[in-house]
């Protein structure tokens, strides 16, 4: 398999368009056209993941930190990055980085959290960005509607709230006369065909827009496909930043530390507030998240769970009655490959996917 090909599926879970502007993502080492067989997956590509990369003969390492953030002018080996680059590159291993669309895409760091911590009524924090919704019509013979609502469905279409597979059928007479230069699936060239037809109506997000067009036109069996595509106004799905939600039962704020150093297996954090106080509604940025203070107060949270929460931050937090967890950024994160590695080993069964061994932590706590 190609890289591409790697990057296609894996973009189709945790887009690249979900990202901020200010972001590194996507490839950033590499040929997308080189072949892979075994992909090393870390939150960081230091100097010790790329020579455990080298020395597991990896062809892709996938991080979620950007390898390269800002610009660079020269790329020779008397600098770190430089030499890193060289080993790379001479190794022919490509690297791959998911930043801010990870954290902002659904199954990603932020709802891992949720999920280890077990919320209810789960909300995003901070709104980046609402999906358009378009409905897609397509015609087709009744010998082929079952096909073509699996070539929709299989791209995404159909999803409603809780609902998938959804679609709406209208039965109907299609007419039209195949020209000279026609290669007629039903029908004689220069006569008029009537034919029974299904009308088939289902949504799909803009984000899958063009690969749901490409399914259909594969999975039908015309030459030329009748289809249209209507812009809605509904409100699509909400994507941003953190998620707020609320615990089954209230608990001490103590308790809910504990909780998080063993689900995000962590030694030690630090926390702001009376640890003797019962909380319940938590909100959630991995990472460096401490901007949002103000914003998960606003919204009612007892608790943040972020990292990299400085002094003044704290106090601010105490000031306005918001609890914080402070899991650093290291322990917010690094939960990354575990995500990664699951959903890739469910994607790929050829592919050898490795959880990277190399300790890249640079605190140590005494």
């Amino acid at each position: 398999m190609y890289i591409k090909d790697i990057i296609k599926i894996f973009e189709n879970k945790y887009p690249k368009s979900l990202s901020y502007n200010w972001d590194n993502v996507g490839l950033i080492v590499g040929d997308e056209m080189s072949k892979v067989t075994k992909i090393l997956v870390t939150l960081e590509a230091t100097q010790a993941v790329i020579d455990e990369a080298v020395e597991k003969n990896v062809n892709l390492i996938i991080t979620h930190h950007p390898f390269i953030f800002k610009g660079l002018k020269k790329i020779n080996t008397s600098t770190t990055k430089g030499n890193d680059i060289y080993k790379l590159i001479k190794n022919n291993i490509s690297l791959y980085s998911a930043h801010t669309n990870f954290d902002i895409a659904y199954d990603g760091l932020n709802d891992e959290i949720v999920k280890r911590l077990d919320l209810r009524d789960v909300l995003v924090l901070d709104t980046t960005y609402n999906q358009k919704l378009y409905k897609i019509s397509v015609y087709a013979p009744l010998s082929h509607q079952e096909c073509i609502r699996k070539a929709m469905v299989d791209m995404g279409c159909g999803n409603i709230g809780n609902y998938s597979d959804c679609s709406f059928t209208f039965n109907g007479l299609g007419r039209f006369k195949p020209l000279n230069k026609s290669n007629p699936y039903i029908g004689v060239k220069n006569e008029i065909e009537t034919v029974e037809e299904v009308k088939i109506e289902s949504i799909c997000e803009e984000s899958n827009l063009s690969d749901a067009i490409n399914n259909i036109i594969k999975a039908h069996p015309y030459e030329e496909v009748a289809y249209d595509i209507y812009e809605l106004k509904n409100v699509g799905k909400q994507y941003g930043l953190g998620r707020i939600g609320n615990l089954e039962n209230n608990i001490k704020f103590k308790e809910l530390a504990e909780c998080v150093k063993e689900s995000l297996n962590i030694k030690d954090l630090k926390v702001t507030g009376n640890l003797e106080e019962y909380v319940n509604k938590i909100a959630i940025v991995s990472g460096s998240g401490s901007e949002f203070i103000n914003k998960a107060h606003n919204m009612g949270a007892d608790v943040l769970i972020t990292g990299d929460v400085k002094y003044h931050d704290a106090q601010n937090a105490l000031e306005l009655g918001i609890k914080l967890i402070d899991a650093g950024h290291f322990g917010s994160e690094n939960i990354f490959s575990d995500i990664v590695v699951q959903y890739l080993q469910n994607k790929f069964e050829n592919i050898e996917i490795l959880k990277s061994k190399s300790n890249i932590n640079p605190f140590i706590t005494i």
